[in-house]
Formats: structure tokens, C-alpha cells, sequence
């Protein structure tokens, strides 16, 4: 299980560094949140994440809460 930073951690880099190190895609997080517009969003800051958001992330990619 890959470790993730708690200390002032930035939601939006968390999703972006388990993408990298799991080699999920735009798409892929699209297809998780049911738009691509949102996963764009929320990647670019524009939309901040919900908790049904936060809620899916946690438990279909396995992204601990307290990093979200």
C-alpha cells in the first residue's frame, strides 16, 4: 500500500500523485466521479472535491480520507 503525506496535504496533488503511481488516467477519473468535465475541474482547482467525491476515492481507489 503506497504511503501517503498527511502533513498540509493538498487533496488535489494526492489524486495526482496516486494517479501517477498507479497509472490512472483523466479518464479514469472520470469515469469515477461520472464526468469528465468534473475530473478536469477538480484537477485544475476550479471545483473543489465533495464528500461523495472524497468518499469514492476512498473507497474504489483506496486513497486514505485523512489525505482528501
Amino acid at each position: 500500500r503506497p504511503a501517503y503525506p498527511l502533513a498540509d496535504s493538498d487533496p488535489v496533488e494526492t489524486i495526482r500523485v496516486h494517479m501517477e503511481m498507479t497509472g490512472k488516467s483523466q479518464r479514469d477519473l472520470a469515469t469515477l466521479f461520472g464526468s469528465a468535465s468534473r475530473a478536469s475541474e477538480v484537477l485544475n482547482r476550479r471545483r473543489p472535491l465533495t464528500i461523495e467525491m472524497a468518499y469514492r476515492l476512498n473507497s474504489v481507489w483506496g486513497i486514505p480520507a485523512e489525505a482528501l
